[in-house]
């Protein structure tokens, strides 16, 4: 009996011995002998989390559509104000003309007049609130940490969640000016693009500038963007992210008015934020709309690593 009972504990130290042996092997990565990590069957980490699941969820929220509602009827707010208001109040021929007081002669007209009023601000806000709620509504939902767990890699969250965010901001800054060309056409007529300095754009050369401004401010707005996104993989207030990104966007453009600051002026995003009106010129100048453009980048690509970084770390509680 006592032989018996020596062979059975000698297999269980050597099943024992084994089984250390090979996670051991499993931890270091290598050896062709190391079992694989046993996972649910059907999972893919590339198939967690759908894009179309993610846009379809934020498309249904109701913030999604309010924003919605107010860009579509900014040009309808725009030319009730053009309607009642005098079209030559703004100044008398011996002030020179800007872009604002053509905004009755075309329907291009219109919608750049429609740009040039929201870029400064109004157009701030979808671009924060998309990219600074994403994770923090999350977390503030308590579903964070069982996103983590079904399990949806953190990488992959934060890329589907960027991708959307980024094309909802898209859809908003595109929705403004095709709604505002379509509101000027019915108002004011067809017609090529009256330039502020004098002259005209036809109406192809127009379009294709149209689409320059919305390009530009789409990029000189990725800092706003990548902000947001930041201060939401921080915080569990979505609130907290989004007034956070828009109160920095206001510092911004209230350092750029201090012209004591000098050529420091020039590594302050909103001092390029207005870089697009060169488009509305009779020979396009791209030398301003490529510095904003390099230091957008620049800016967003470190708060995007850093958004990375510190939620690969993070101790997801909520």
């Amino acid at each position: 009996m006592s032989t018996l009972a020596d062979r059975a504990e000698e297999r269980e130290e050597r099943a024992g011995s084994e089984g250390r042996e090979g996670r051991a092997e499993e931890r270091a990565g290598g050896g062709g002998s190391a079992r694989p990590v046993e996972v649910a069957d059907g999972y893919r980490a590339g198939r967690t989390l759908p894009l179309r699941v993610e846009l379809v969820r934020q498309l249904k929220r109701r913030r999604t559509m309010v924003m919605g509602g107010l860009l579509f009827a900014l040009p309808f707010i725009l030319l009730i104000a053009f309607q009642v208001g005098d079209p030559g109040g703004g100044g008398n021929g011996s002030q020179r003309i800007s872009l604002m007081d053509t905004a009755t002669t075309s329907g291009a007209n219109f919608a750049a007049v429609n740009l040039f009023a929201s870029a400064g601000f109004l157009l701030v806000i979808p671009v924060a609130l998309f990219f600074g709620d994403t994770v923090a509504s999350e977390a503030s939902w308590s579903s964070l940490r069982y996103l983590l767990a079904a399990p949806v890699p953190r990488a992959r969250l934060l890329w589907s969640k960027l991708a959307v965010a980024f094309g909802l901001s898209l859809a908003a800054l595109v929705l403004l000016p095709l709604v505002a060309l379509a509101v000027g056409t019915a108002a004011y007529g067809w017609g090529p693009l009256q330039l502020p300095v004098g002259g005209t754009l036809p109406v192809g050369t127009a379009a294709q500038r149209l689409l320059i401004i919305v390009a530009y401010i789409l990029v000189s707005q990725l800092i706003t963007a990548a902000l947001a996104f930041w201060l939401s993989t921080k915080t569990d207030a979505p609130l907290g992210a989004v007034g956070g990104a828009v109160g920095l966007t206001i510092i911004g453009n209230v350092l750029d008015e201090v012209t004591a600051l000098g050529d420091w002026r020039h590594f302050v995003p909103a001092h390029w934020q207005y870089a697009w009106l060169d488009a509305v010129q009779p020979q396009l100048d791209w030398s301003d709309m490529i510095q904003g453009t390099s230091l957008s980048v620049t800016y967003a690509m470190v708060l995007f690593a850093l958004a990375f970084r510190g939620f690969a770390r993070k101790d997801v509680v909520s």
